[in-house]
């Protein structure tokens, strides 16, 4: 049996993880604040009312005995997180979390990364190519900064265990917090309102957060290491997307392109070469 830390377990993201691991027979440790109550599947907890201000030492007690760490946590508020002074707390306590795992004698280390770290102004996104993982990385803000910072630390200094970097594209799904695109355009949809879109136009790499949960697992349970792209590889536009959930609910004539403005920084082609196949 596999015992793995996951932090981040009670997220949009982390409890498909945590999910995917029990599934597989994996015992998990997860990291929760004071008083919080243990998901379904858990073996056990490590309190911390931030675990980014722990130090190293705090991890390695917490680290040991553990095969493996697969760190979710990170701040995330819709609106916020792109721009907020909060991922440089992250960053710094994400760095302590991993020398405290491989003073622990931890075997591997599974971290999410982002989309937002690559190069999303190249001509290459202007001509529709998949973006693989030795794309070039320039961070337009300070979240694919602090994110891109982690990989480019960790993956040159750590030693003693094999590092993982998974880079996430734009999930949707279960736990989706309500002010995301696709809860947006069901709500409205539901209530039988106009669903106020920009032009709509921008190609993206939609996946299913279940989906990219499982391949997480996967990751830290095959001990896989480098950087990977957790993603679909398949383009569809914004509008697309939304026609075809407007479409579910033979409402079509609610979607409304053009009625936001594009963003003048949006970049017009988002879309990963997958690392991991996927499911059969």
């Amino acid at each position: 049996m596999t015992r793995v830390l996951l932090t981040g377990a009670t997220g949009f993201v982390g409890a498909q993880v945590l999910r995917h691991l029990v599934a597989a027979g994996a015992e998990v440790t997860v990291t929760l604040r004071p008083g919080a109550a243990l998901p379904d599947g858990a073996a056990g907890a490590v309190h911390s009312p931030d675990l980014f201000a722990e130090d190293a030492r705090f991890w390695a007690k917490a680290c040991d005995g553990h095969d493996a760490v697969t760190h979710v946590a990170w701040y995330a508020e819709p609106g916020k997180y792109l721009h907020s002074p909060l991922n440089l707390d992250c960053l710094a306590g994400t760095v302590r979390l991993a020398q405290g795992a491989a003073a622990a004698g931890v075997r591997h280390f599974s971290g999410i990364g982002t989309c937002f770290e690559y190069d999303l102004t190249t001509a290459a996104l202007a001509r529709h190519e998949a973006l693989p993982t030795n794309a070039p990385l320039a961070p337009a803000t300070p979240y694919g900064a602090a994110k891109a910072a982690v990989w480019l630390a960790l993956s040159r200094n750590l030693t003693g265990l094999n590092f993982a970097w998974c880079r996430l594209f734009y999930l949707y799904g279960a736990g989706e917090d309500p002010r995301r695109l696709v809860p947006y355009v069901h709500q409205r949809l539901a209530a039988g309102l106009p669903v106020e879109l920009t032009s709509g136009q921008q190609w993206r790499d939609f996946l299913d957060v279940a989906e990219a949960g499982r391949q997480i697992a996967e990751v830290t349970l095959q001990g896989l290491e480098g950087a990977l792209n957790i993603c679909s590889g398949r383009p569809v536009t914004v509008a697309g997307l939304a026609a075809g959930i407007a479409e579910s609910y033979g409402r079509p004539d609610l979607i409304r392109l053009g009625a936001r403005p594009d963003r003048a920084d949006d970049p017009p082609y988002v879309v990963g070469l997958p690392s991991l196949p996927p499911k059969a």
